[in-house]
């Protein structure tokens, strides 16, 4: 009898978390779990394809990542300044190739350019090193073995930069929008999102929406000093996930109309998601 009962009772928990749910995209709570916190691993409907060389070097942050490691392990070891920034000379020749411009530091014109003038460089350095490619020691920093040996291989370095970033680097660093997990909690929602929507041009407030339908608990931050609580919400989303992410990843164009700081843009997903990015559809049971 107990047997017959907790049979039931199995079938019908099996039943909850496999049922289709609209405001995941179809996904069941099975599988958001796994986008969640399996993102690319195969219970995931989401991985990672292989690329040839020529798309390998349409992804700004892999190659900017590449290209300071190559430089360190060039030089034995790179000596940073007394703040624990890299050289001067160092952030300038990063900038130059133009892999990641800065929408902020194009406004300006300073006479030096700086670690702190611009996150994405301040990014590849930390990523580097909790990647465990770099390590740093009387600051200085120098490549691992681990790290000697990755460089040399596209596909393992863009597997490991993309995790690293997704499930290792706290998002809210750059940014003033507060210690809270959105944009990185579910980022591989967003990456299904984009997938399923992003061939044509859109408003991120299509995407903002459907994000926080899937996860509205996220919108449950403090109250902002001079702005409304959901539009920072949205804000910080859209700067974290498409500003951010997608873009350094080359995963995605960005429009911006009128004022920089606002959130008034529209995004495109590029040829090289299709390429990078696989997405199953949702299993209907």
């Amino acid at each position: 009898m107990l047997e017959d009962l907790q049979k039931h009772l199995n079938r019908l928990m099996n039943e909850q978390n496999n049922r289709p749910i609209p405001d995941f995209e179809g996904y069941s709570p099975a599988e958001m779990h796994s986008i969640l916190h399996f993102t690319f691993e195969r219970s995931s409907p989401i991985s990672l394809q292989k690329l040839d060389a020529a798309d390998y070097r349409k992804i700004p942050l892999l190659n900017q990542v590449k290209y300071l490691a190559t430089l360190i392990e060039d030089k034995g070891e790179l000596k940073l300044t007394k703040l624990g920034f890299l050289p001067l000379n160092v952030v300038a020749d990063i900038y130059d190739l133009g892999l990641i411009k800065d929408k902020y530091f194009e406004l300006r014109s300073p006479k030096q350019l700086r670690e702190a003038d611009v996150p994405a460089i301040t990014l590849s350095r930390i990523l580097l090193i909790i990647a465990g490619l770099v390590k740093k020691r009387s600051n200085k920093l120098s490549l691992t073995k681990q790290g000697q040996k990755i460089i040399q291989n596209d596909g393992a370095l863009r597997r490991l930069i993309i995790r690293t970033y997704g499930e290792k680097f706290n998002w809210a660093y750059f940014d003033g929008f507060g210690e809270n997990g959105i944009g990185q909690m579910g980022f591989g929602f967003s990456l299904i999102l984009v997938s399923r929507y992003g061939q044509d041009w859109k408003k991120v407030s299509f995407y903002t929406q459907k994000y926080f339908k899937a996860f509205p608990d996220l919108l449950n931050v403090p109250d902002p000093p001079y702005s409304n609580r959901i539009a920072d919400c949205e804000n910080c989303f859209t700067y974290r996930v498409f500003e951010n992410f997608m873009r350094y990843f080359g995963l995605v164009e960005v429009k911006y109309e009128g004022e920089l700081w606002k959130n008034n843009l529209s995004v495109l997903k590029t040829d090289l998601f299709d390429k990078l990015i696989s997405v199953e559809m949702p299993k209907q049971v």
